[in-house]
């Protein structure tokens, strides 16, 4: 009997050892389709680390933004891995807010080097890494092959935005529930204004001149909301301005939209026969160009990041490095088919010759995120750093009220000028209230 009550506290003892030593990761993320495939590929993960359990915290993507940045700026700690975007890794790491990745860069399986140069220079300051990319994209035009088809219409690989506007007022058929057009409405800086903002550069608007002052009364800006307004009223679905990604991704789907011109990252849902009833009639194009030597595309990455206030550093970068590896596209390869695998961050998924065959978009989207430039984004020249951002600690706020102020035009309860006029007197006041020029 004493044999076996040692036997069974020793047991018990190890046990709860283990129970002790397990760790609970909390990780907060957007609620897009590669986020949601990714939490279903965990089992993967937790294999490999029986030791660490995790929880998952799913939002949509202003609410995302809003606690994220709440937490780590008061130093809360509910999370942590977080998703964040290209916009906040440079800021963030320069305010200590985040643990930088040293061990994955040393780490020669990850492959560092083998991440895109344009997408891993955003994640880097100092020369170290302190984000790792989940998936990284551009934006391009998706449209309807069949409906170009129907009416005569050949949609270039680098369109204008004057044959766009055209070509969306061709296609559509309200009647049947069938849109030229749809873009992004819903307001937010990472919403509406980073496809408005893409938008203006290729018509050579900017936020700020040299010195900082707004620019939303100048006549680009003018040109830029004109043009997109009067496009979604003639040729784009009803409630516009309650649509954001997610939104016209499902309407796309369905096949009630034309075109689409949005993230890359799209590409991969809209041809996949199991989620898109347009599937095998979807082609792709280059983001729009006003003939000033600017497209209308953005340069993004949603990425995994760890916070600086995190006692749990070494189980978040564990986790990090699998969800960012080689070896987790190539599971998702194996079972979802390369056609889902995450875009836009690693040079080798390009020269897969498995993953071209299976995604016709490959090329473009390489293309798109190659072109986009964020040290010179706009056609003028311009103080900031960020295609469909500002890169200042004030953006988010400002982009937001901006964004709002012409959701509101395009919803029709204010007027262009009024949401011009509004957008140039808070930013002037809140940029004021910040000390620029600094």
């Amino acid at each position: 009997m004493k044999l076996k009550t040692l036997l069974l506290g020793a047991c018990s003892a190890l046990m709860f050892a283990g129970l002790a030593s397990a760790e609970t990761l909390t990780i907060a993320t957007v609620n897009n389709g590669d986020m949601v495939r990714m939490q279903k590929l965990t089992d993967d993960f937790k294999a490999k680390n029986p030791g660490i359990d995790l929880q998952w915290v799913t939002l949509e993507e202003n609410v995302l933004r809003q606690k994220v940045t709440t937490d780590i700026a008061t130093k809360a700690g509910q999370y942590d891995v977080l998703t964040i975007g290209t916009y906040e890794v440079p800021i963030w790491s320069k305010l200590g807010w985040l643990a930088s990745l040293d061990k994955l860069s040393a780490d020669k399986n990850y492959d560092v080097d083998d991440l895109l140069p344009a997408i891993r220079s955003g994640l880097t300051t100092d020369g170290k890494l302190y984000a790792a990319p989940f998936y990284g994209e551009s934006s391009m035009v998706m449209y309807r092959k069949d409906l170009f088809d129907k009416a005569g219409l050949k949609m270039p690989d680098a369109p204008t935005w004057d044959f766009i506007a055209d070509a969306a007022r061709k296609i559509t058929d309200k009647d049947h529930e069938v849109y030229g057009i749809c873009l992004r409405g819903k307001a937010g800086w990472g919403e509406n204004m980073a496809f408005l903002t893409a938008m203006s550069n290729s018509f050579g608007a900017r936020w700020f001149d040299e010195k900082w002052k707004a620019q939303f009364d100048q006549p680009e800006w003018k040109d830029t909301l004109d043009f997109y307004v009067k496009l979604m009223k003639d040729a784009g679905p009803p409630g516009a301005s309650s649509n954001g990604f997610n939104e016209n991704l499902a309407l796309f789907q369905s096949g009630k939209c034309g075109m689409w011109i949005d993230a890359t990252v799209a590409a991969s849902f809209v041809s996949d026969p199991k989620e898109s009833k347009v599937a095998d009639k979807v082609g792709f194009a280059l983001a729009p160009d006003k003939g000033l030597g600017k497209r209308g595309n953005w340069l993004w990455a949603w990425n995994l990041a760890i916070p600086a206030s995190s006692k749990k550093t070494e189980a978040a970068e564990k986790f990090i490095s699998w969800a960012t590896s080689k070896e987790y596209t190539n599971l998702v390869a194996q079972k979802e088919g390369w056609l889902n695998a995450p875009p836009g961050t690693r040079t080798s998924l390009y020269a897969n010759a498995d993953y071209q065959k299976a995604a016709p978009f490959a090329k473009m989207t390489l293309d798109s995120i190659n072109s986009a430039d964020p040290t010179h984004p706009t056609v003028k020249p311009v103080p900031y750093v960020g295609v469909q951002f500002v890169a200042i600690p004030e953006f988010q706020g400002i982009g937001t009220a901006v964004g709002q102020q012409f959701s509101a035009a395009l919803a029709g309860q204010i007027s262009v000028d009024q949401a011009l006029k509004a957008a140039q007197q808070l930013t002037t006041r809140e940029m004021t209230k910040a000390g620029y020029p600094k």
